[in-house]
């Protein structure tokens, strides 16, 4: 009995300390668990997803640019292109074996290959020479670390020979420019091998893809290359994209990886491909690497298919881009012929509808000699928002608003057209001709250079008489005008819808007899862009619109016959109205009709028998040469800037223009006028073709219709 008793108690005693180590283990582990999950967890959930899912972004084609009717301008045209993916892991021996491999494939140019390229191949096609170059107390000094691995390097490179560079064949230089391209990827993300300027044949092509299970790393693939399908026209306003070479700008890197882009991706580099690159480039796929620890490929996963660009619809009509440039090339020409035009070398047209502000054509040519003597005429689109001059008498019809306005003069007013003459001046202020007494509408019709003037001395409080001077004009009476002048949109940005627009030039200088200048446009700059904004807020009645170059944004269609999925379309903006009441609008509206549809008018030469009723007004400015044959420190060259702005028809405008040429000494300066009027033509027969062709379209639907209506009888 005794002994059973004493089985009892030892029995407990040594379960309750198993109970107790496991207590104790258990114990360990949840806090040694808690401790991974709360403390360390985000630190290895961040290590597993670093080493373990990667996930890279797949280009897909950039959206298409159409014109206003539909007419593709800018398309892709997918190409053949070899690429390479650097695994994690991957070492220089490896990626060269693979360059060699490829080199049995393609052709590579090796133009590229620098000549420190050329020393870290021979470095690792040399290993036993290259260990040869390092003496024995340089190695000492990396034990004792006074110098580094890369010291040591940096010396065997600095210690290869010409004649061991000379030892590197052509063949070898060829996987040296692969391997130079395969090198410059980053890990998991395709790099292009061959592509854009060395296209792959379609042999080569076909040789890589059967090969694909030796080449690790390697793939072919579609590459898309922009193909601007009219050329040179209106190129420099489309703008250009980056090449794979390229890829993100260095200014933008930061902006365009926090939008998930890879560095080597292709982005709009100007203008409207830069301006739409969010719009453009559509949404890149997705594709998710998952590797080892060791950074081996184990398998992809594509997390999202992605989605083409989207298309973009411009304001743009092709067929009156490409007219009006053919027809300001052939005038340029044509005026480079004539005595006085050494220093002209450029011209420039813009056209829009002033009741929406849609920019129908930007053109702009420069004149250039190549190297080899040979004339070249380049695209200048660009320099009619990007580029300012002194533009004369066509800012005659702002100056007269601004004077009906301020009540300095009212729609009766006369002055008497004959030359000025001011206390402390040699030189007269006048005319072209001594007009005589003249009212507001002949003094645009006429270009009276004399009735603005008094209009703005009356501006400022003065009556002219002979000998004056002109004290009572202060720098506020300049502000004054600018501020009118602004609300036409001369003197400040338009609004356009593309970057880099610039303001114009103000002038600083508050010498008194410069406001008179600025009455007539000849002091302050402004630029192409900036006149047809103007002369389309007087055609339209007041309103200044909005310069617009995209009309719509669209889905990408699926093939040619669907209806296109509109995502956006721009409605016309109202910048502001003019304080001008409406009859002292039609006072210069009826001023410049008389400009070019009645005799007298200088620009009725010119535009009296256009059928189409157009005003207009011309200008003439005396400036200088500020060009790209000014000399630095070069005294400046008097010259003259020739203009011209008008709309059509007079009664009910649907067109505006403005045509600039620049420092044109040729005698009688038509030029300006002649680029007017023949765009004016080109514009009135497109639109008979286009209704013409509409008319025969619908005529073709009918009786398509009418045809399978009776079909559909016949067969009931």
């Amino acid at each position: 009995m005794k002994k059973k008793r004493k089985k009892k108690t030892h029995v407990p005693l040594r379960l309750n300390l198993v109970f107790f180590i496991v207590f104790i283990l258990f114990s360990t582990l949840i806090l040694r668990l808690g401790l991974v999950q709360i403390v360390y967890g985000e630190n290895y959930q961040r290590q597993v997803a670093e080493t373990e899912n990667v996930t890279v972004n797949a280009p897909v084609p950039r959206g298409k640019i159409y014109d206003r009717y539909n007419r593709v301008v800018v398309d892709n045209t997918p190409l053949n292109a070899i690429t390479y993916t650097r695994f994690q892991g991957t070492t220089q021996e490896e990626r060269l074996e693979v360059a060699r491999q490829l080199a049995k494939f393609i052709d590579k140019e090796t133009e590229k290959v620098t000549e420190r390229d050329l020393k870290d191949y021979w470095m690792l096609t040399h290993p036993e020479e290259a260990k040869k170059k390092i003496r024995t107390d340089e190695l000492e000094k990396l034990k004792n670390e006074e110098l580094t691995d890369k010291d040591l390097y940096t010396l065997q490179l600095e210690r290869i020979t010409e004649g061991e560079l000379k030892e590197i064949s052509e063949a070898e230089k060829e996987v040296l420019a692969i391997k130079r391209e395969m090198d410059g990827g980053y890990a998991l993300t395709p790099q292009n091998i061959k592509s854009e300027n060395e296209k792959v044949t379609d042999e080569e092509y076909a040789k890589i893809s059967e090969h694909l299970e030796a080449l690790p790393g390697v793939d072919t693939t579609t590459y898309w290359d922009r193909n601007y399908v009219y050329g040179d026209t209106l190129k420099s306003m489309l703008g250009n994209i980056s090449s794979s070479n390229e890829g993100l700008p260095r200014e933008q890197l930061d902006y365009f990886l926090a939008r998930d882009y890879s560095r080597n991706d292709r982005v709009g580099k100007s203008y409207i491909e830069a301006q739409y690159e969010d719009i453009l480039s559509g949404e890149k796929a997705k594709v998710k690497n998952i590797t080892d620890k060791s950074g081996n490929l184990l398998e992809t996963e594509v997390v999202s298919e992605g989605q083409q660009g989207r298309d973009l619809v411009l304001t743009i009509d092709m067929a009156l881009q490409t007219e009006v440039e053919k027809i300001l090339t052939e005038e340029l020409l044509a005026t480079k012929r004539k005595a006085g035009s050494g220093l002209l070398d450029r011209g420039f047209i813009v056209m829009m509808d002033p009741r929406t502000g849609e920019i129908l054509t930007m053109a702009g040519k420069q004149y250039t000699v190549n190297d080899q003597g040979k004339v070249e005429i380049k695209d200048f689109a660009l320099g009619n928002m990007t580029t300012s001059y002194t533009m004369g008498s066509v800012v005659k019809g702002a100056t007269i608003l601004a004077g009906l306005d301020s009540g300095a003069i009212n729609t009766g007013t006369i002055f008497h057209d004959s030359p000025l003459k001011f206390a402390g001046t040699v030189k007269e202020k006048k005319s072209w001709k001594n007009m005589g007494s003249i009212g507001v509408q002949t003094a645009l019709k006429q270009s009276s250079n004399v009735y603005m003037f008094k209009t703005v001395m009356s501006l400022a409080g003065l009556q002219y008489y002979h000998n004056m001077t002109l004290g009572g004009i202060k720098p506020e009476h300049f502000e004054t005008m600018r501020s009118y002048y602004s609300q036409f949109g001369l003197g400040v940005k338009t609004g356009i819808d593309l970057p880099n627009e610039m303001a114009g030039f103000k002038g600083t200088n508050y010498t008194p007899g410069l406001l008179l200048d600025l009455s007539i446009g000849q002091y302050d700059t402004y630029t192409p862009l900036q006149l047809v904004q103007y002369v389309s807020t007087i055609a339209n009645g007041g309103y200044r619109m909005k310069p617009q170059i995209v009309k719509e944004i669209r889905d990408p269609a699926v093939s040619e016959d669907d209806e296109p999925n509109v995502l956006y379309s721009f409605e016309p903006t109202i910048l502001n109205r003019i304080t001008m009441k409406d009859q002292y609008i039609k006072v210069v509206q009826e001023g410049f009709r008389q400009v070019t549809q009645s005799p007298g008018g200088t620009g009725y030469a010119y535009f009296g028998s256009a059928p189409y009723k157009p005003a207009g007004k011309s200008g003439t400015a005396e400036a200088f040469y500020d060009g790209p044959k000014r000399k630095k420190g070069q005294k400046l060259i008097p010259t003259i800037n020739a203009t011209f702005v008008g709309y059509a028809p007079h009664d009910n405008p649907e067109v505006a223009f403005a045509v600039v040429t620049p420092w044109d000494d040729s005698a009688g300066h038509p030029m300006s006028k002649t680029v007017g009027r023949k765009a004016l033509d080109a514009y009135f027969e497109l639109k008979k073709q286009e209704i013409a062709e509409e008319q025969t379209d619908s005529i073709e639907n009918n009786d398509n219709e009418e045809s399978q209506s009776d079909e559909q009888n016949e067969n009931e």
